[in-house]
């Protein structure tokens, strides 16, 4: 069995109001400034957390002012915030946008390194100051990962930096902090965490130690990720994709993703697609290419899905690709880019993109060649 390496927070906290075992866990440490990344949205649900940090003497400043898809500009204006105001200690209280942020803010606040300077794998020289992340949708796993994604404006394209002082002190997975989320963006970020789960198992690097992992987190999601679409206050399948997306987040580290996110990424950085749903469409078609890579594994993932059986491990395999254009289909996901709004004529620049972010393709379970991106690209038109 090939080695593997398993790097997680010391830390993972999962349960319905567990926000609250951060209060008390942060208390304990004898930090004194808190610097807070979260969303207007979120401010209403942590209140009553910040004040009784406040109460105890801690001193916090809050950042709400995070975009959805965060350039390296806009990581350093709010890392000037942050040094403005002497943080001694982070938490990120968001979506995968905000808790990416939170890793580098807490990484680069007292670094001489440029973030622009990292992109890519192990180039973050030390550990930062403490931090913590709570994740408000199930989808990108950031809190237990060791990669954070920004957009470089430079060549309008997302990229990951990865490290193991990225990966957070303490991960609280509060499954209530979910049920104000939006349908569509429950959707999007549901197949997101799916596609972790399904590229880990997939991969080229796929491990029995990360597999468990990858085939629960599957099951998990494709079980519930409907449900919750339709009714976000369904607490057990809010609870089942928060588990889902860990499981999925805890896949990234020691294997990663593959094409669907590298093919992804062109999409969010010239179009400004949302990640999740960027992957969600991207997804079933990437399957049916990769499948005679590894046709059993293909299978396996089928069952997980919920699928029954075929005569073989082909038809089988087949029908997990089906059900999830039928997932997707049915928590609204289009079924074509121009739906999103990105025309015909940008899939050559997309393919050529897509051919610059090797730190994914080379895990992919079948070369994926430029011809190739834009042979995906097209059948989704």
């Amino acid at each position: 069995m090939k080695a593997i390496t398993l790097l997680q927070p010391q830390k993972i906290v999962f349960g319905t109001g567990c926000i609250q075992t951060l209060t008390e866990d942060y208390q304990k440490l004898g930090l004194q400034r808190l610097f807070v990344l979260t969303a207007p949205p979120i401010r209403p649900l942590i209140e009553e957390s910040l004040a009784t940090l406040k109460a105890t003497g801690i001193s916090i400043e809050v950042f709400q002012d995070i975009v959805a898809e965060p350039t390296v500009n806009d990581f350093k204006a709010i890392i000037e915030v942050a040094r403005r105001f002497k943080a001694d200690s982070v938490v990120g209280i968001g979506g995968g946008s905000v808790l990416d942020v939170t890793k580098l803010v807490a990484a680069f606040i007292d670094s001489d390194q440029q973030v622009e300077d990292c992109f890519g794998t192990g180039f973050i020289r030390k550990k930062g100051l403490w931090f913590a992340c709570l994740p408000t949708t199930a989808g990108t796993g950031s809190e237990v990962s060791p990669n954070a994604i920004l957009l470089d404006e430079r060549d309008h394209l997302k990229k990951g930096i990865v490290s193991p002082y990225l990966i957070a002190d303490a991960a609280y997975v509060d499954p209530k902090l979910t049920w104000t989320v939006p349908a569509k963006v429950t959707a999007d970020t549901g197949m997101d965490a799916l596609t972790h789960c399904i590229e880990a198992y997939t991969n080229k690097f796929a491990h029995p130690s990360v597999d468990i992992y990858a085939l629960k987190g599957i099951q998990l999601i494709a079980a519930h990720l409907e449900r919750a679409v339709k009714d976000g206050k369904d607490q057990e399948a809010r609870e089942a994709l928060a588990f889902g997306s860990l499981y999925g987040g805890l896949c990234l580290g020691p294997v990663n993703t593959a094409a669907v996110h590298a093919l992804s990424y062109p999409l969010g950085g010239e179009f400004h697609i949302p990640h999740g749903l960027s992957n969600a469409i991207l997804l079933p078609s990437v399957m049916k290419f990769n499948m005679p890579a590894n046709i059993k594994r293909h299978a396996e993932v089928a069952i997980a899905l919920g699928c029954e059986p075929g005569a073989n491990d082909e038809e089988t395999a087949q029908r997990g690709v089906d059900f999830i254009y039928q997932l997707a289909a049915a928590v609204g996901i289009p079924d074509k880019l121009t739906a999103l709004g990105i025309p015909q004529t940008a899939v050559d620049g997309m393919a050529k993109a897509a051919m610059q972010v090797q730190r994914l393709l080379k895990n992919n379970p079948r070369e994926v060649t430029e011809q190739d991106a834009k042979a995906i690209y097209n059948s989704l038109y």
